[in-house]
C-alpha cells in the first residue's frame, strides 16, 4: 500500500505479481528490477499517451531488464540500447523527433530512504540487507526517489540500423553483414574467446 492507502500496482500488477514475473525473467530476485519498474512507470507518466517510444538505459544492471517487461522495447527489436556509463538511469523518447524525458536516482531524495540509500551505495554488504525492509521502503518511496528532466536526443542516435547485404567472411567462412568491413569483427578479434 502507498502512504494515501491506495494499491502500489507496476504495469498494472500487483507489486507481488510483478516480482514474480521479474523473478521469473531476470532468474533471481534483484531490487534494482522493482525500482526499475516504478522508473519506467514514472517515465511513461510524463509521455504524451499513444506515442512510440524508444528507450536508453544507461546502465546494463537489472534496469534494461524492467524496461523489457513492461514495454515493447527490447535489445533485439532495437527500440531499447544500452549506453552503459553506469548511472542507475533511462530515458524514454520520440523515435521520430528525439525529444522524451530522463528519469534518474537522485541521490539528494535517497537520503529520506536509508535502506533504498544503503543498498544502492553498498553501505550494508548484501549478506546483512533485509529483502523485506528494502522492498518495503522501494514500495513506500515509488517514484519519489527520481529526478525527471525533459531532453532531446542527438539525431544520429535516432537513425536505426536498416540490414544490408550478408556476405561470406574470407576469414572464417561465417555469414556476417557486409557494412561490418572486409572481413568480419570475429576475425578482426572483435570476441573473447582464446579459440
Amino acid at each position: 500500500m502507498s502512504a494515501d492507502g491506495q494499491s502500489v500496482t507496476i504495469g498494472g500488477r500487483s507489486i507481488d505479481d510483478y516480482i514474480a514475473m521479474v523473478t521469473e525473467f531476470h532468474g533471481t530476485f534483484a531490487p534494482g528490477l522493482l525500482l526499475g519498474g516504478f522508473m519506467a512507470e514514472h517515465a511513461m507518466k510524463n509521455l504524451p499517451p499513444g506515442e512510440f517510444f524508444d528507450v536508453i538505459c544507461e546502465t546494463s544492471h537489472c534496469l534494461p531488464d524492467a524496461v523489457q517487461l513492461l514495454t515493447p522495447c527490447s535489445i533485439g527489436n532495437g527500440w531499447l540500447k544500452i549506453i552503459d556509463v553506469g548511472r542507475f538511469a533511462l530515458s524514454f523518447y520520440d523515435k521520430r523527433t528525439g525529444s522524451g524525458v530522463r528519469v534518474y536516482l537522485d541521490h539528494h531524495k535517497l537520503k529520506k530512504y536509508g535502506e533504498i540509500n544503503d543498498w544502492f551505495f553498498r553501505l550494508t554488504p548484501k549478506h546483512a540487507q533485509s529483502r523485506e525492509r528494502l522492498i518495503d521502503e522501494m514500495i513506500r518511496a515509488a517514484d519519489g526517489v527520481f529526478a525527471l528532466r525533459y531532453l532531446s536526443v542527438k539525431k544520429e542516435f535516432l537513425a536505426h540500423r536498416h540490414g544490408g547485404p550478408i556476405v561470406l567472411c574470407p576469414g572464417c567462412g561465417e555469414a556476417y553483414p557486409s557494412d561490418h568491413g572486409e572481413r568480419c569483427r570475429a576475425c578482426e578479434g572483435a570476441l573473447p574467446y582464446n579459440d
